[in-house]
């Protein structure tokens, strides 16, 4: 059995690993751990919850303790999508840094810029941006990036096709051409990669699963219902005592609050997390549905690469996202680290189309669930 000792990682760090739980390392960490460590830029491919961010994590605080500079200086830029995924990576850099003298700071909309520029006045290695808050942190020189060493684009399909391409652009002309970059995702569309090839020097590729894959532990099917009729559905759901905790996706913040209020009436309580929701509001939400004070957590598309909850029996997508790449981060959100999930899919006319392409996409037709009025 490989361990994360015969990857060659340092003591302080295999120690924070292991009592964190982490008994092994998974396929993408053994995989690419080596290639890191040993400088090379790397393109990431693998499943949602498969352990990418450990997969960069760990090495790249091996190569930062090799030497420490004398002043304060970031060395370490690592860009995200969301403001939950720059909370959710720099949790996990704290956990695997517990033993090294390094220190990890995420910068990100939607909140205050007051604790972030004091938290940026002492010392950060290892910074975690979304590209608009970190441009306005340059641009008001809070923040230099002239000695960055390594770089990664983390969820990098999700941030270039949210618009961030031309931010991504501005922020490479800011950092050494000189540095180690890690691309890391869980799709890789042609497009994707026509960018990675220009950002990346000689990049070794690491792939550990098929391009979209999504897990075998995911029990996935879809119910035939209209738009009219999804509400009721959901209820009818969420009733039965069989299921614990859900996470149910749709495409508008309207839609996620509308829902809220539909349960509630029901007696089902739920809250919403999504681009309109205050940090604090969100934070709070992402923590009563991880502590069971609420079963149900709707969200819209943005807000779910930083869901990072363990134990997530199910998803439940009211509404099919029409970017067939969208479904797999999705269900990935059940389902991780071998736990068996269920990823239950409502289609209506209108989105027999969208289901198709996501059927085409992970080379799976769905089984059909019968929808009774």
């Amino acid at each position: 059995m490989i361990s994360f000792k015969n990857l060659h990682l340092i003591n302080p760090i295999v120690r924070a690993v292991t009592e964190a739980g982490y008994s092994k390392p998974t396929e993408i960490q053994y995989s690419a751990i080596p290639h890191i460590l040993a400088g090379k830029d790397i393109i990431g491919c693998a499943q949602t919850g498969t352990g990418k961010t450990a997969a960069f994590a760990m090495p790249i605080l091996q190569l930062l303790k090799k030497h420490t500079p004398e002043h304060n200086e970031i060395r370490t830029l690592i860009l995200t999508p969301t403001r939950e995924l720059a909370i959710q990576i720099e949790e996990n850099f704290g956990i695997y840094s517990k033993y090294l003298p390094l220190s990890q700071l995420s910068v990100y909309g939607g909140v205050s810029i007051g604790g972030q520029l004091a938290a940026l006045r002492k010392r950060v290695d290892i910074l975690v941006a979304t590209p608009g808050r970190l441009l306005d942190l340059v641009g008001q020189r809070h923040i230099d990036l002239s000695k960055i060493e390594i770089l990664v684009l983390d969820e990098a399909d999700h941030m270039l096709d949210m618009g961030f391409i031309n931010d991504v652009k501005k922020i490479l002309k800011m950092i050494p051409q000189k540095r180690q970059t890690l691309f890391f995702s869980a799709t890789m569309p042609v497009n994707i990669r026509k960018f990675a090839q220009i950002m990346l020097n000689n990049p070794v590729e690491v792939t550990v699963n098929p391009v979209s894959s999504t897990a075998k532990s995911v029990q996935q099917s879809v119910y035939f219902v209209e738009k009219q009729n999804k509400t009721g559905l959901l209820i009818n759901i969420l009733q039965s005592k069989d299921v614990k905790r859900s996470l149910v996706f749709t495409r508008t913040k309207h839609i996620a609050n509308k829902l809220v209020a539909q349960l509630g009436n029901a007696g089902i309580f739920a809250a919403a997390i999504h681009g309109n929701k205050s940090q604090a509001a969100r934070q709070a939400a992402l923590s009563d549905f991880k502590n069971s004070k609420i079963n149900v957590l709707i969200a819209t598309d943005i807000a779910a690469r930083g869901i990072d909850i363990d134990d997530l029996p199910r998803v439940v997508n009211y509404e099919l996202p029409n970017v067939p790449e969208t479904y797999v981060h999705r269900i990935g959100r059940t389902g991780r680290a071998g736990a068996e999930g269920t990823a239950i899919s409502f289609c209506d006319r209108e989105e027999r189309s969208d289901l198709k392409n996501i059927q085409k996409l992970i080379g799976f037709t769905m089984p059909v669930r019968q929808f009774q009025k």
